[in-house]
């Protein structure tokens, strides 16, 4: 079977890439064919994370095993698209360049079967140009206690710290 995505760029204008790639596909093929179409070298660090309904970032499955051998981790070289992609859990969110936070937004549109004579992983449709620097991203704690007593990160007077400390 042949997986279809919508693989969207997470800034303002609409940049996005439709991709057609055989179910069975590893996640670092899968990579390498969303670096392609946005033109990026592939050179830096990335990882996905298995999301849900709403954008929630779950698991995360890295490009290296960076752990310290105390847990298993999932690594993109080992991992097929099919093994945590289906129609019940669509969604994907792939980060490119820890450093700059390319954030893609990608979603299963639909399963097709494979098509005599076309070869894949097929690019099928590319909308919108690449901004010259990765958008802005906003960062909000989930776990915000709106009766927490706000501080100044600015005054390091009322801190409980001794200024020796190290």
């Amino acid at each position: 079977m042949i997986y279809r995505f919508r693989v969207i760029l997470d800034t303002e204008e609409d940049v996005f890439r439709d991709i057609e790639i055989q179910e069975e596909a590893t996640l670092e093929q899968f990579h390498d064919v969303i670096n392609q179409s946005f033109g990026f070298d592939g050179l830096e660090m990335a990882s996905f994370y298995i999301s849900d309904e709403t954008w929630n970032q779950k698991e995360e499955i890295s490009q290296f095993d960076m752990s310290e051998g105390n847990e298993s981790i999932r690594i993109m070289n080992e991992t097929t698209l099919n093994d945590v992609v289906n129609e019940v859990s669509p969604k994907l969110i792939y980060i490119y360049d820890f450093l700059n936070m390319w954030t893609f937004l990608i979603e299963l549109a639909e399963i097709v079967d494979y098509e005599s004579g076309r070869e894949y992983p097929n690019i099928m449709y590319v909308h919108g140009q690449i901004p010259d620097q990765a958008p802005e991203k906003e960062f909000v704690a989930d776990d915000v206690n709106p009766d927490e007593e706000d501080y100044d990160i600015d005054s390091y007077d009322n801190l409980d710290f001794d200024g020796n400390w190290n």
